[in-house]
């Protein structure tokens, strides 16, 4: 481990050693992926990386005012990484999507024609984003490791692709930047590096779970416990705030399975949601299920939702009362 500027370098044994000594007290249950576009593979020498960092910080801090560099981890093409911001800070990457967010930034340009990622790089994106999954829980799936490409720049809603949108973390990134392509080209492998990863256990395929089986919570109680198994004689692994979005694997004696690991919950804690898209160019939002009610809000097409309740032709989308005409949506 090196420390240089006020940032550490690590390779990936020293990450996974680091990540256990940490001690966070914020939620996070969302992992950023994202790439630097510039600097890109041509500013990297192999020997450059606290400098490379110290411009990265200058620049976000200097350029674009903020008050710190925006990402907690840059992975190199060397499979080295900087730890540069600390994980209680919340970072400057996704708008809508930061509170609970672990942003890391891949240096390179990814997008198609540009940098080849070298193994070395694509071993350590696959890793440390598992590691991560691991230390806070955080279920390998679409709805827990986002893209940036993902998200609308103006609206920081998630609209998976449409709206103003960057291309990061590039049209290339293991196999692109679009939902399918990380379900089918990225998440696979984080589930598969996740199954490596629990000490004394060999590398095993992860159990096929067929996507229209899969279910939506949403967490109720300010402190979750997440145990071993599906009970309270299970050892706690870790805890989820009240809001967590979490996918249901498995259910069983009141526990919910919230990954593809042994990781439960008790169900009386959740409400069950159903995910849905806008269809409507926009969509107003109203305090109470009909058109009568006070309209306090809209949403663009193409906006994810989640709905919590239904009543006549009218959707919940919010543990608070936010309604909104079911005509408009498309569930998944």
């Amino acid at each position: 481990m090196q420390n240089k500027y006020g940032f550490l370098l690590m390779d990936a044994d020293e990450v996974e050693q680091w990540l256990e000594t940490q001690n966070i007290s914020r939620q996070i249950d969302l992992i950023q992926q994202h790439h630097t576009y510039l600097p890109d593979y041509n500013h990297f020498t192999g020997n450059n990386h606290f400098e490379r960092l110290r411009s990265m910080k200058s620049y976000h801090t200097i350029h674009n005012g903020w008050n710190d560099i925006a990402q907690h981890f840059t992975t190199f093409p060397d499979g080295m990484v900087g730890v540069c911001r600390p994980l209680n800070s919340i970072p400057i990457g996704i708008k809508g999507a930061n509170a609970r967010g672990i942003c890391i930034e891949h240096f390179g340009n990814f997008d198609t024609g540009h940098d080849v990622m070298t193994p070395a790089h694509r071993d350590i994106i696959i890793r440390l984003t598992a590691l991560l999954c691991r230390r806070f829980s955080i279920p390998a799936d679409i709805n827990h490791i986002v893209y940036h490409h993902w998200y609308d720049l103006n609206s920081g809603i998630r609209r998976d692709g449409k709206g103003v949108t960057k291309s990061c973390p590039g049209t290339a990134f293991f196999g692109g930047n679009k939902v399918a392509d990380a379900e089918q080209g990225f998440i696979p492998l984080i589930q598969t590096a996740l199954a490596g990863l629990k000490p004394g256990d060999p590398l095993l395929p992860q159990p096929h779970v067929s996507p229209e089986n899969l279910e939506t919570g949403i967490v109720t109680a300010s402190n979750l416990n997440v145990r071993s198994g599906p009970g309270n004689s299970f050892g706690i692994i870790s805890k989820l705030g009240a809001g967590a979005v979490i996918t249901v694997y498995e259910s069983k004696n009141g526990w919910l399975r919230i990954d593809t690991q042994q990781h439960w919950v008790a169900a009386r804690y959740v409400i069950m949601v159903k995910p849905a898209l806008t269809t409507a160019s926009t969509l107003n939002i109203r305090t109470g299920p009909g058109g009568d009610s006070a309209k306090i809000g809209t949403l663009p097409r193409g906006s994810r939702v989640l709905v919590y309740d239904t009543a006549g032709g009218w959707c919940k989308i919010d543990l608070n009362e936010k309604w909104v005409s079911k005509d408009f949506l498309e569930f998944d």
